[in-house]
């Protein structure tokens, strides 16, 4: 017993050290003005080996798309009625429809498209506080595809295979903002053979379907921008945290919410003085990120979160706590080496596992989220710029090319029901 108290102690002495050490400039920011500013060779790291490769890639020349023109009640007319759509978490399916039509990959000949896109912006239907409801998106997205069937030869031959939709829902195609209703809803029967691009990804769940690509959610590129501090300022706190710990009005009795990961970070850490963890939100939010050497990132509602965005664009380590999370193009961005994966059951160990990491393994996560190509990625600036989120969904598809020739149904042959899926969503839109 004795042995382990001194064990827990020194622990606990070694935590302090770290910390004062970070906060005496050991582990000195490197952010994203000083990635541009500084020695390239010193403060940033190229990604090595294919990822890297990935990451650079230029899509044009590689794939061809094909934008159907639909009325602007699916799109334009939405938004509208509610331009809040353009700054929160989802907007990706708008931003990712303006991008296409300036693009130097679209077509304007269909006989020549490799994918077709269908602009539907399912998730611009707000509530007060600006949540999207997503009980109208399945009518909306069938209204869409029996528009595009209906006028145009090619959904038919392939029943979507060739076909590929922004579905950035809590958990994509599901269109449910609870899991257990959208396991119970599973993906809209009509986009099972597209693909889809979205932020929901879990490995063995039902809303993710094999060859989907998982994006980074939206966050405002200008918005960061603007928050960024001086490149020098040390990061002189350990962990940092802001959000809810609980969801009182969906789940009252507790547990459910985040799976209990965040209960569980609140009640293990809110007197640690390593953990900088609250319910509210400052003005300095994303100043503290770049003050802050770990970032939690853990489940909510859904296993994705802005944070990851914000925690590589400010340089601040992401630990993500979400159990079999598949992570925005994960083929192309190292996560493992970028941060740190933590079970959801070890919550209650997550300060000793922090600590535990050798400095030179945390200078050099820094240094490889430092690399401009890493941030980049993550974006959907206005405009595009070479090597953004935009740019890496076209990646992701050019890798899909070319298609299978079993993709491509025979006359006559039928394999989507068109009337399966619940009652409600059979209803016109």
């Amino acid at each position: 017993m004795i042995g382990f108290l001194d064990k827990k102690k020194t622990m606990e002495i070694s935590m302090w050290i770290f910390v004062v050490c970070l906060i005496l400039g050991f582990g000195a920011k490197i952010g994203i003005a000083a990635a541009e500013e500084l020695d390239q060779n010193q403060l940033t790291e190229r990604i090595s080996g294919s990822a890297g490769d990935v990451l650079e890639d230029n899509p044009v020349g590689r794939l061809k798309v094909f934008v159907y023109e639909l009325p602007s009640k699916y799109n334009k007319k939405i938004l509208q009625k509610d331009p809040r759509c353009l700054t929160h978490m989802f907007a990706a399916e708008i931003f990712m429809h303006r991008f296409l039509m300036s693009s130097p990959v679209r077509t304007l000949n269909p006989e020549e498209a490799d994918w077709f896109y269908t602009p539907v912006y399912t998730t611009c239907d707000l509530t007060p506080n600006g949540l999207p409801l997503p009980f109208k998106s399945p009518r909306m997205m069938r209204s869409a595809i029996q528009l595009i069937s209906s006028n145009w030869p090619y959904w038919n031959r392939t029943e979507g295979a060739d076909h590929f939709f922004v579905v950035p829902h809590d958990f994509g195609a599901c269109f449910h903002y609870q899991e257990e209703k959208a396991i119970e809803r599973g993906i809209l029967p009509l986009l099972q053979r597209a693909t889809l691009v979205q932020t929901f990804g879990q490995r063995n769940h039902v809303c993710l379907n094999d060859g989907s690509i998982t994006i980074p959610p939206y966050a405002p590129p200008q918005k960061m921008q603007a928050h960024l501090i001086p490149p020098d300022i040390p990061r002189s706190i350990f962990v940092y945290f802001r959000g809810l710990f609980y969801d009182v009005g969906n789940d009252p009795e507790g547990g459910y919410y985040a799976r209990g990961a965040r209960a569980s970070v609140w009640e293990n850490f809110k007197d640690n003085p390593l953990f900088d963890i609250s319910t509210e939100h400052p003005t300095t939010y994303y100043e503290d990120m770049q003050r802050a050497v770990f970032c939690l990132c853990p489940l909510g509602w859904a296993p994705w979160s802005p944070r990851l965005v914000e925690g590589v664009i400010f340089g601040c380590i992401p630990v993500i706590i979400a159990d079999d999370i598949v992570l925005p193009f994960a083929d192309a961005i190292p996560w493992e080496d970028i941060g740190v994966f933590v079970a959801e059951k070890d919550v209650p160990k997550l300060d000793s596992i922090l600590a535990s990491i050798p400095p030179e393994d945390i200078l050099r996560k820094q240094r490889l989220l430092a690399n401009p190509s890493m941030k980049q990625a993550m974006l959907f600036p206005q405009p595009a710029q070479s090597g953004d989120a935009f740019h890496q969904i076209l990646n992701g598809l050019a890798r899909k090319l070319p298609h299978d020739k079993s993709v491509y149904l025979r006359p006559g042959e039928k394999i989507l029901n068109w009337t399966a899926g619940p009652v409600g969503d059979l209803k016109p839109w």
